[in-house]
């Protein structure tokens, strides 16, 4: 696997990855992170995955040995709007997705593994992410399987509901 800095023409990569997590959650169920929809197909969620290959964003792209697109992270130094502040400067992770067909392989690992090092090479003592945090808090385990801890929860009202987050941090 090689991890490469992505850009606007990999954004259909990104799309197909987040329309495989879709696919892959809506067929356990699991529709409460991001729908029953492909991303591909809403156009507001299209054009927030454009918005990644713009500053102040950087896209991490995982690849498998014949060059395909395996995994994504999308760092930004900003984070989401409904994620509450810190009194320091921090990298964010955006958004963190993997080839569901090659769930356990260590992609997300090493996509993090990477978030952590340009976070020490930016200067930064902070690595943030935020995720869903309802339903059977299965993404949150990820994340502290990944050497976050959890910090701080929020919700975001939604016509259908309320979308349960949580922030977790690695201090470096």
């Amino acid at each position: 696997m090689k991890i490469r800095t992505g850009g606007p023409d990999d954004i259909p990569d990104i799309l197909a990855l987040l329309d495989g997590a879709v696919g892959w959650l809506a067929g356990q169920g699991r529709t409460g992170q991001w729908g029953d929809q492909p991303f591909s197909t809403i156009p507001a969620r299209v054009e927030q995955v454009s918005g990644y290959a713009t500053e102040p964003f950087l896209i991490r792209l995982a690849e498998d040995d014949e060059g395909r697109t395996i995994g994504c992270c999308v760092l930004s130094e900003q984070r989401g709007k409904y994620i509450p502040p810190v009194d320091e400067p921090e990298l964010f992770v955006r958004i963190l997705v993997t080839d569901r067909s090659r769930k356990g392989s260590g992609i997300g690992a090493a996509l993090i593994a990477d978030a952590v090092e340009e976070t020490r090479r930016r200067g930064l003592g902070l690595l943030r992410v935020d995720c869903y945090a309802g339903a059977d808090g299965r993404l949150v385990g990820l994340y502290r399987a990944l050497g976050f801890t959890e910090t701080e929860s929020f919700e975001v009202e939604q016509p259908d509901g309320v979308w349960p987050g949580q922030v977790l941090a690695i201090r470096l």
